[in-house]
């Protein structure tokens, strides 16, 4: 029997429930409309961090969940607070990442009068999370805060949204508290493992593929056990590449944005593709282009949690419904006979990768970004946790940087801009003691470089990176291609990033030359502050094999 608290209000209920539930960290915007918490917060232990825009505290507990597993956790405020909030729930549900946002609403007795700050969520964000719901009998609270949990983790996670009438949770109520939730597991059943073993067993070149949510620790280190022990080669889906050591002999590559060219042939050629965890949504897919729609020839076995996704967009040859935990561990019992050739295939996949990232690209200007992933990856510690959020830099971090731990890397596989300066905040709170970067585009960083407020507020000593190239580069790159020289709404005027530092109480660096980073990544690190590093791009280094002025040269050509 779950504790029964006589006469607390419906506030203290919900406080109560996040606390059985394992909840340590809060992310929210203060609003007059759903005090009573914030007073109940006050005394619960758990950690709340303040933000400065909600889409900020959003994306910082669809990061907690993205890394735990567990639903993260954000409360803000009516209306406006909400709908700035949305980016952070797009991004959990299109992740597969478990969170929750409570939201105010206004007094149950004047809704749908249109009242100060009044929003039906339900029409809002009902085609964005997997259930949103209006609590209006605080009786109810307790509930619908634990069918919340259930509903963020289970089958595929993503978010949920509770909407909070304020006069229901000063509420008094005599219930008792729901027990702890925990994420229900589906195993792969006898009869799927045995087909899977036969179609391995007739496999010539087959190519696991790993993706998705719900994965471990434990579940990563059983993976690279049965790896091992078949010598089958193993790639990993867009912003997934912690998923496998990166430097293990059978890892073939990431299938992201700017893939290996040769990875991608690779995956077009296998006649065994299995896909473990992931959607294969456009991204992995290559536009749609490794397999054709809805019945690939290529025969596929698609593993997800979630039935409702298989045989979404293609229909497998062999469907098991099961999460990336379960399934992985149940590999150890499946009888397959190691084929050298499948770890030849891998060792020369490997050495591609390898081939492929070792070394930084020739760019144009001073600073050379890939030189400066390599030193990087090169001289942190291997647990360190790299976040960031949309724009082409990023293609310098998919190549050359190496994700050697579970989680080290934390990005939005919907590619959305301003992600990486929260999701660092998030993740200092919840590792303390590990090295955190951020890595981001100009535009990126000014669409939620707010939060370094809280860095230097809380003491998290983040390092930002922000690479300044004075323009929107990814639809500059687009514009080019498709409208070459006719440049539209794609160009910055930018701060000096590292007196923005500065300003808020931190450290700032600028580097107008590769040469000058170590020196400024040390003095960063040395004085323990919050840190913002500046690196003065050149606007023709757009791509990392490829310049702004030869993509508008080959556009001209072409027109």
């Amino acid at each position: 029997m779950q504790k029964l608290t006589p006469h607390r209000t419906a506030a203290a209920a919900l406080v109560e429930q996040l606390q059985i539930n394992g909840v340590e960290h809060v992310f929210c915007v203060p609003g007059e409309s759903f005090l009573p918490v914030l007073d109940s917060l006050r005394d619960s232990g758990i950690t709340v961090t303040v933000c400065r825009h909600e889409g900020g505290a959003a994306m910082m507990a669809e990061a907690i969940g993205k890394t735990t597993g567990r639903p993260g956790i954000c409360f803000v405020t009516r209306a406006p607070g909400a709908t700035n909030a949305s980016a952070g729930i797009h991004i959990a549900q299109q992740d597969s990442s478990p969170m929750i946002m409570f939201v105010g609403q206004v007094e149950t007795s004047v809704r749908e009068r249109e009242a100060f700050q009044e929003l039906d969520y339900r029409a809002v964000f009902g085609s964005m999370t997997k259930w949103t719901v209006e609590v209006d009998d605080p009786n109810r609270i307790t509930e619908f805060v634990s069918r919340a949990f259930y509903t963020a983790c289970n089958g595929r996670p993503g978010p949920v949204v509770v909407a909070l009438p304020k006069d229901m949770l000063s509420g008094r109520v005599n219930i008792s508290n729901a027990p702890p939730f925990e994420p229900v597991e589906t195993s792969p059943g006898e009869e799927e493992m045995e087909r899977l073993g036969k179609l391995l067993a007739e496999a010539k070149n087959p190519l696991f593929v790993l993706g998705g949510s719900r994965w471990s620790e434990a579940a990563r280190r059983h993976i690279h056990e049965f790896a091992e022990r078949t010598g089958l080669p193993i790639a990993t889906s867009y912003r997934r590449s912690t998923l496998f050591d990166p430097l293990h002999p059978l890892y073939a590559g990431d299938l992201g944005l700017g893939p290996n060219p040769k990875l991608v042939a690779r995956a077009k050629a296998a006649d065994l593709l299995v896909l473990v965890g992931g959607r294969l949504g456009e991204i992995p897919s290559q536009g749609y282009s490794l397999l054709a729609s809805p019945s690939p020839q290529t025969r596929l076995v698609h593993i997800h949690p979630g039935a409702e996704e298989i045989g979404r967009v293609y229909r497998p040859h062999l469907a098991i419904h099961a999460s990336p935990n379960r399934f992985v561990a149940a590999l150890k019992h499946l009888a397959v006979t190691a084929n050298p050739a499948w770890r030849e295939s891998a060792a020369a996949a490997h050495d591609e990768f390898l081939a492929w990232t070792s070394a930084a690209t020739p760019q144009p200007g001073n600073v050379n970004l890939g030189e400066i992933m390599i030193w990087l990856r090169d001289h942190v510690p291997t647990d360190t946790i790299l976040c960031n959020g949309a724009g082409n830099y990023a293609s310098w971090i998919h190549r050359f940087y190496r994700f050697r731990e579970y989680m080290t890397h934390v990005a939005p596989t919907s590619a959305s801009m301003g992600y990486g300066m929260p999701a660092a905040i998030a993740m200092q709170r919840l590792h303390p003691g590990r090295l955190v970067l951020s890595v981001n585009g100009d535009g990126d960083f000014l669409m939620s470089g707010q939060e370094f407020a809280l860095a230097v507020q809380y003491r998290l000593p983040i390092i930002v990176v922000v690479c300044d190239n004075g323009m929107y580069g990814t639809i500059r790159m687009h514009q080019e291609r498709e409208f070459p020289g006719r440049v539209s709404a794609t160009e910055l005027l930018n701060p000096d990033f590292d007196a923005y530092a500065r300003a808020f109480g931190g450290f700032g660096a600028v580097v107008n030359k590769t040469s000058d980073f170590p020196a400024a990544f040390q003095a960063a690190r040395e004085s323990g502050l919050p840190s913002i590093i500046h690196l003065k791009i050149d606007p023709d280094a757009i791509l990392p094999a490829a310049t702004l002025s030869g993509i508008r040269e080959r556009a001209l050509k072409q027109g």
